[in-house]
C-alpha cells in the first residue's frame, strides 16, 4: 500500500503502480471455489473430462480471477493521505480474454486510472487491472475497479 498525498497521487494517473509476483493456480483452489461458489461445471473440476475438452486440462473460474484482484490490489494500491477507509465501490469494466488452465502463474499489472474529488470528503479511484499468464501473450483478464475512500 502507498499512502500518497492528493497531488501525489495525480501525478500518478496513467502509470504503472504496482506488478504483483506470479501466483499460481491449481486444481485445489478451484476446487475450493467451486464449492463457494456452486460453479461446478465440468471444464473446472472434472480433470478426466477436462483432458478431452477445449482446452486439454481444466481452467479456472472466471469469478476465481476476478475475485484475486483484491489480493493483487492490496498491496499496491494507492491510498490518498488522510484516509480513515477505503471500500470497493464496484467495476467499470470486466473482460475475460483468455482463459487460465490449471498449472498456469497469473500475475497483475496495476495502473492508477483515474481519480474524482467527491463531496463529503472523499475521494474516488479506478485502478486498471491486467492479468498476466506467464508465458501467455493475452492476457486472462482486463478489469477496472473502483475504490471510494473517506478523509478524515
Amino acid at each position: 500500500m502507498q499512502i500518497l498525498s492528493l497531488d501525489a497521487m495525480k501525478a500518478t494517473l496513467g502509470k504503472e503502480i504496482g506488478l504483483s509476483d506470479w501466483f499460481s493456480i491449481d486444481q485445489k483452489r478451484i476446487n475450493q471455489f467451486a464449492h463457494c461458489t456452486l460453479d461446478n461445471h465440468w471444464c473446472h473440476v472434472d480433470v478426466e473430462a477436462s483432458k478431452q475438452g477445449f482446452f486439454g486440462k481444466t481452467i479456472a473460474q472466471g469469478g476465481l480471477i476476478v475475485s484475486l484482484l483484491t489480493h493483487f490490489h492490496e498491496t499496491f494500491m494507492a491510498v490518498p493521505q488522510g484516509a480513515v477507509m477505503g471500500i470497493y465501490y464496484g467495476m467499470n469494466k470486466l473482460r475475460h480474454l483468455s482463459p487460465v488452465k490449471v498449472g498456469s502463474r497469473i500475475r497483475d499489472r496495476i495502473i492508477l486510472g483515474d481519480l474524482q474529488e467527491k463531496r463529503g470528503s472523499r475521494i474516488l479511484t479506478t485502478a486498471n487491472h491486467t492479468i498476466e499468464i506467464e508465458d501467455e501473450k493475452k492476457p486472462a483478464c482486463y478489469a477496472q475497479t473502483l475504490t471510494l475512500f473517506y478523509l478524515k
